[in-house]
């Protein structure tokens, strides 16, 4: 007898790793490798988290009706666009199951998020990267990889490992470059954290035309990723797809109650950007004191750069940081293997980190 065999494309799938939580024999660990919310989540969202508790019997309301008028009210769009989702993560793979499927490709920066390949493989459409310039994502390489057979463009904004950003004129010509029948997705996971007064997460894009969507997340600067909660603001069009395709109670009653009692809380959330506002900076000056190279992230990370002769790799620097019980992110799948990728955590941990860094850099001598 044969055993059932998966669509083609299924098994060239790499599942996502995500970021280590534990070390074996470490009853500490400092973890750096996640891109988590230094601060933790909002204490009203624990709150509104914890309230749940009795009516958990209950399904949750399919339609996010309060969640969706509190970003409606928050971001000043139409809740009526707004689709809610188990993190963005599963907004993306709908993006790609209701759009894209064999013979067709997917277009993302040659460094984007790793999800985006899986989503693609997972419908059985193909992936397909562009160069990046300077670890940032070329409007002229992407519009130069499209193909009759283009029918996505992911665009991570600002991008995940990298850090860096494109422009909203970039963004702009980014768009117009494209046919109208390329569904331009616009993931802006970490809009929260730029300060750039040239920098927009992408809502004017998707009110000036049909066919460009931006997604968002609660698990950065809101902290929630434990909960599993994104949105997507979209056109009319492709809400209504989506809300055809989505499971009818895909996101949780908790996540959901969390969700608005963290948007409610704005002070929170701005204290959370003011530390990384100072944070970030520090870390990145820190590190160019010890001659390590760096991207400009404007993400609550910093990407860093470390020699290839060994002893001084970034292989040699994560097991080094590992034996100190600090976990951060090995860049080798996406393509980095000389960078890791190191999340803003609280001020403590920060300073261990640059600590445990530059008492590696020291061994080399």
């Amino acid at each position: 007898m044969t055993a059932p065999t998966p669509r083609p494309g299924i098994m060239d799938i790499r599942p996502y790793v995500g970021g280590e939580s534990a070390l074996e024999g470490v009853s500490r660990v400092i973890k750096l490798s996640s891109n988590e919310g230094a601060l933790g989540p909002s204490p009203k969202a624990m709150e509104a988290f914890r309230a749940q508790a009795a009516d958990m019997h209950r399904y949750p309301d399919g339609g996010a009706t309060r969640l969706r008028a509190a970003l409606a009210a928050r971001w000043g769009v139409d809740a009526e666009r707004i689709v809610c989702g188990a993190g963005s993560d599963e907004l993306l793979g709908m993006l790609c199951r209701a759009y894209a499927g064999p013979g067709d490709e997917v277009l993302y920066s040659a460094h984007g998020f790793l999800m985006y390949a899986i989503a693609a493989k997972s419908c059985g459409a193909t992936p397909v990267t562009a160069p990046e310039v300077d670890l940032t994502a070329s409007v002229d390489n992407l519009l130069a990889a499209v193909t009759p057979r283009t029918k996505i463009l992911f665009l991570a904004n600002p991008n995940n490992p990298t850090g860096t950003y494109l422009s909203a004129d970039e963004v702009a010509r980014l768009r117009a470059g494209l046919r109208p029948d390329i569904l331009l997705v616009i993931d802006a996971a970490y809009a929260e954290f730029v300060s750039k007064n040239d920098y927009t997460p992408g809502i004017e894009l998707v009110d000036g035309g049909d066919n460009t969507v931006m997604c968002r997340t609660f698990s950065k600067i809101f902290a929630l990723g434990g909960l599993r909660l994104g949105w997507a603001y979209c056109p009319p069009g492709i809400a209504d797809v989506l809300n055809r395709v989505r499971n009818p109670f895909n996101v949780a009653a908790p996540s959901l109650a969390a969700g608005v009692a963290a948007l409610e809380d704005t002070a929170f959330a701005d204290l959370t950007k003011t530390h990384n506002d100072y944070w970030l900076p520090w870390m990145q000056a820190e590190l160019a004191k010890l001659g390590l190279p760096t991207t400009q992230s404007v993400c609550n990370f910093v990407l860093v750069q470390f020699p290839k002769e060994e002893g001084r790799t970034a292989q040699a620097a994560d097991a080094c940081l590992r034996a100190q019980g600090i976990i951060t992110r090995a860049m080798g799948g996406y393509g980095l293997p000389d960078w890791l990728r190191i999340t803003v955590g609280t001020g403590e941990e920060n300073q261990m980190v640059i600590a445990a860094i530059a008492a590696f850099q020291a061994s080399w001598n």
